[in-house]
């Protein structure tokens, strides 16, 4: 039987990494196709600063975050000043966090596949007078859409794992912005083994149900 006080931080974390993916998708499929169309100086640039959140340490990720965002932060400063928004210790910021670590694992995804899809159908396309806007949707974006999905899925299930980005913007408030993966810490922490051990499990179990469906997304068809 699950501990009553596992729910919260579960359904927490569900909300937050299907938000973070779903902010990270869009722009991560139309910046990934924008990087496989067009040849402009400074791309290879543009496309590992894109890359950079897959490999640079969540804490750091956070850091820049909070810069950018934060109270006294570059575009954070604004919004608190004449609106009185801020995202530092929301669950919001927990979604921000989230996103960023999760946009280089669909980006990556969407332009391999997007890079795969025969340029000839596109061609064809073209010589009957199809848009560009026409040909990503009924060419391009179908026939990519297996690859973009298993990015999609994936970055959801590293959304549902972030820590240390989330614990620097977010925090670890109980029941406002603990995730799964803090309520584990914070178990921990606090020597209660067994919840940490329930809390595992949940995040484990739902984890490998995300990359099974993975799996069987880009298993080629027979």
């Amino acid at each position: 039987m699950f501990d009553a006080s596992s729910l919260p931080p579960l359904l927490l974390t569900f909300r937050v990494a299907t938000l973070a993916t779903a902010l990270a998708a869009v722009p991560a499929v139309f910046l990934a196709r924008l990087a496989q169309v067009r040849s402009f100086p400074g791309r290879d640039l543009a496309d590992a600063v894109l890359t950079l959140p897959m490999v640079l340490p969540p804490t750091v990720l956070g850091y820049y975050i909070i810069v950018v965002l934060g109270r006294r932060g570059i575009i954070g400063s604004y919004l608190w000043d004449n609106f009185g928004i801020s995202i530092m210790f929301t669950w919001q910021g927990a979604v921000v966090a989230a996103s960023v670590v999760a946009f280089p694992l669909v980006y990556r995804s969407a332009r391999a596949a997007f890079e795969g899809v025969d340029e000839n159908l596109e061609n064809a396309a073209r010589t009957l007078g199809a848009s560009e806007l026409a040909i990503f949707f009924r060419v391009s974006f179908p026939l990519a859409l297996r690859g973009i999905v298993a990015g999609v899925m994936l970055a959801l299930a590293r959304a549902m794992g972030e820590f240390g980005a989330t614990l620097m913007v977010a925090g670890n408030l109980p029941g406002k912005t603990q995730t799964l993966s803090l309520a584990v810490y914070s178990a921990t922490q606090a020597g209660n083994d067994t919840l940490a051990n329930e809390l595992v499990l949940l995040i484990s179990l739902a984890c490998v149900v995300l990359l099974v469906v993975v799996a069987k997304i880009v298993k080629p068809k027979a």
